[in-house]
């Protein structure tokens, strides 16, 4: 193509654009300005987070809106769901959320694995498991976390000055291990063919369990208006493909959970467990359906005020909230898409301390002084903290203006890690590599803690120690104002293990090694008899009668 052809064709495009802009701007004139306005409005109905982000931050000088109430409508009377005439002992308030229905089916499943360990060859006497047994065992657990020892064999032992005498009468070492290690599966359905496909359920072993736990919890409680959704992390190091690493926290690698909490009390209203990317298939991110899974309007009502940490804030988030009648704030990472990125009249490291900044952006309102997001408040109304500053090498408490959404924020979060700190009083948690075993005891800890935030609330009067003394007493059925004693009837000599019917195999069946002469004389004699109280393995024979010489101090 020549120059003249060149400049021909770049001729009639300028025509062209000439006559368009001409078209347009006469259309303009005749409307009056209706098209101004028409862009207007259009701009007024863009989505927040997708609007113009150069926006100017403002100080605490300048006033801010207030935003729109919402009126508290919950679905129930918040609060216990129980009347003050039913009963409220610590052993009925547990089974609530562990009823004899939902043991049962763990009892079922227990005697269902061991028969098919047994089929197997496993060497070890068994004898199914009942609910009352069950509930005992469960009561051990608990008692093993009010009363910590170095392993689970030092609560059984009779050889030392720190022996303990209440598991030995509750039930055997021997038994309350075989017991654990048969609490392997809690549901029926195999779901193994099935690894590998979308219809798989990683959660198969304790998805009974964990849906009694969820309806449980919102049945028999119903939260007040403040609610805290966040991440809680059970510590564990198992291979099961669904542990999550997570840098700041305490507990830095175990299974994800995220919780829904009352802030006023600490109750954990409902939880899920955090599998995996497919967890939530609905494509809007983990920390947007984490949150609306947990909410579900027609059960709480409306008008909740939703804390929650930088994990979960966004704009899409915290506006389909506010479209539900839920009022969320929380502390957002400044990097995220949607959030407001102008420097200009933004902080800086010069910047006088105590300094606020602010931005509203549609129902959105975001300040700084720690990057906080909410719908539900004013940007200042005022509030002043009191915070330690040094001036002339002197360290003095000064009064600084906070914005609403801090104040607010620091006062509800603080009560939802009330929750895991009560959880960790008296926690279950037993070293294990099976991952099902260590989310069964967080059931335990969280049905426990629920039950005493229950008699709390309708009662008032014991404290967490003394609500767990009195629940282990219930379970495993002894009394709490007398420690259990051993007589000298419960020590006889029983055999070690049941009699085979192989008549080679009776001298040797249930032989283990003496304990007295282990820690008397230091070798390794064995025995097939042990004392049935202590149940240790103790020799007794015409020339070597450990079991009497062991028993001259009990």
């Amino acid at each position: 193509m020549s120059n003249n052809e060149r400049l021909t064709y770049a001729a009639l495009w300028y025509q062209r654009l000439q006559t368009t802009f001409l078209i347009a701007l006469s259309l303009y004139i005749e409307s009056g300005g209706k098209l101004q306005r028409k862009c207007e409005n259009d701009s007024e109905q863009i989505p927040v987070g997708k609007r113009d982000r150069n926006l100017s931050w403002k100080a605490e000088t300048d006033v801010d809106i207030n935003p729109e109430t919402l009126r508290f409508l919950p679905a129930r009377k918040p609060g216990p769901q129980s009347s003050l005439a039913d009963s409220h002992s610590p052993m009925s308030l547990f089974k609530l959320f562990f009823s004899e229905s939902a043991v049962s089916n763990l009892c079922h499943n227990t005697n269902a694995q061991a028969a098919r360990a047994l089929a197997k060859g496993r060497k070890y006497s068994w004898t199914d498991v009942s609910v009352d047994e069950m509930y005992r065992y469960i009561g051990l657990v608990f008692y093993m976390a009010t009363v910590k020892m170095s392993s689970i064999a030092d609560y059984w032992r009779q050889d030392s000055l720190f022996s303990l005498p209440l598991p030995a009468t509750v039930m055997s070492r021997d038994r309350y291990c075989t017991i654990w290690k048969m609490t392997r599966k809690m549901t029926k359905k195999k779901m193994t063919k099935k690894r590998g496909t979308s219809e798989h359920d990683q959660l198969f072993r304790i998805r009974p369990l964990l849906d009694t736990i969820r309806i449980a919890c919102k049945t028999f409680y119903h939260p007040r208006r403040n609610l805290a959704v966040k991440e809680r992390l059970v510590a564990c190091r198992a291979n099961a493909g669904m542990t999550r690493f997570t840098k700041t926290k305490s507990t830095k690698l175990g299974f994800k959970f995220f919780v829904l909490a009352d802030t006023s009390n600490e109750y954990t209203v409902d939880l899920s467990v955090y599998t995996g990317k497919n967890s939530f298939p609905t494509g809007r991110g983990i920390s947007y359906n984490a949150v609306m899974s947990l909410l579900d309007k027609k059960a709480l009502g409306s008008g909740y005020h939703i804390y929650m940490d930088d994990f979960f804030t966004s704009p899409k988030l915290l506006t389909d909230l506010l479209a539900m009648k839920f009022g969320p704030c929380g502390t957002y990472r400044d990097y995220r898409r949607g959030f407001p990125q102008s420097a200009s009249n933004s902080l800086t490291k010069k910047s006088t301390r105590g300094s606020i900044r602010w931005i509203r952006d549609g129902p959105l309102v975001c300040v700084k002084v720690v990057s906080v997001c909410s719908t539900i408040h004013s940007a200042y109304t005022g509030d002043r903290v009191q915070r330690k500053a040094k001036a002339q090498d002197t360290w003095r408490t000064k009064t600084f203006p906070c914005p609403s959404p801090v104040t607010a924020y620091n006062h509800h979060m603080a009560g939802a890690d009330l929750s895991d700190q009560l959880l960790e009083y008296f926690t279950a948690q037993h070293k294990t590599m099976k991952w099902y075993r260590k989310v069964f005891l967080h059931f335990l800890d969280i049905a426990a803690t629920n039950a005493f935030i229950l008699h709390k609330e309708l009662h008032g009067n014991m404290a967490c120690k003394e609500f767990m003394e009195q629940l282990v007493a219930d379970l495993c059925g002894v009394s709490q104002k007398e420690a259990p004693k051993q007589t000298s009837i419960d020590h006889v000599p029983v055999p070690g293990a049941e009699m085979t019917s192989d008549v080679r195999k009776i001298a040797t069946t249930g032989r283990r090694i003496c304990a007295h002469c282990k820690a008397v004389f230091g070798k390794k004699q064995q025995t097939p008899w042990k004392c049935q109280a202590c149940d240790v393995h103790l020799c007794l024979q015409l020339n070597r009668n450990c079991f009497q010489e062991w028993h001259k101090s009990v």
